[in-house]
């Protein structure tokens, strides 16, 4: 049995990318979740031979880290399952948009941390020059993916694939600031919210009423 650490469902988008890929691609797993306000966080993690992160998913013993590196090993280890596109050229295209997401979009990160339970119209009405180029980059991308698909699927390649599961922590952040995004793109959007998967996930990270002030810099404490 593959056993997926994760953190916090209303603060870690990277644990909701490895989980989601799961989940909709089949693949059974017992979900174990480590609050990253638990002390013994770093050590929990430690324990598995893992650096002090989320996402980690265990194989009978055998040790993944890192959501990129967790999909590839999903690929090769259920092949059957789609978690690339079938195609080769896309499967590439797919992997590229993936490592932008990982690597890049720092201004958005910063500025638009994920938070599920809150909403924030007002943060995301006044944001900088450098996120909304982001935002803007986040567009073309996804309109030129969708239109290259166009007729086989609402997702980015059609079918639901790894690429989607790294984007949705995205969308999930622009439906907390209600942040509009150029173009025809919010039925991608619609798609990502309206998954059962990522219901289920938003519906946990709601039902945490864990504040974390670190990881809230536009919202006080509940009393």
């Amino acid at each position: 049995m593959l056993t997926l650490y994760i953190g916090n469902r209303n603060y870690s988008s990277w644990s909701l990318r490895a989980w989601l890929l799961m989940r909709q691609a089949g693949i059974d797993f017992e979900e174990r979740m480590v609050r990253f306000s638990d002390p013994k966080f770093a050590a929990t993690i430690a324990r598995l031979g893992a650096p002090p992160r989320v996402p980690v998913l265990v194989d009978d013993g055998f040790v993944v880290w890192d959501s990129i590196a967790i999909a590839e090993y999903l690929a090769e280890r259920f092949p059957q399952a789609g978690v690339w596109p079938a195609e080769q050229r896309w499967r590439a295209r797919a992997r590229s948009v993936c490592a932008e997401m990982h690597a890049g979009f720092a201004a958005l990160r910063k500025s638009l941390p994920m938070n599920i339970a809150a909403h924030l119209p007002e943060v995301g009405a006044s944001l900088n020059a450098e996120v909304l180029r982001e935002i803007e980059r986040l567009a073309t991308m996804w309109g030129e993916l969708r239109s290259a698909h166009a007729g086989g699927g609402r997702f980015l390649f059609g079918n639901f694939c790894a690429a989607d599961a790294f984007y949705a922590p995205v969308v999930a952040r622009l439906a907390t600031y209600e942040v509009s995004v150029p173009g025809r793109n919010r039925d991608y959007m619609e798609a990502i919210m309206d998954l059962e998967e990522m219901r289920e996930w938003c519906d946990g990270a709601r039902a945490e009423h864990e504040f974390m002030p670190d990881e809230e810099p536009y919202r006080k404490a509940p009393d």
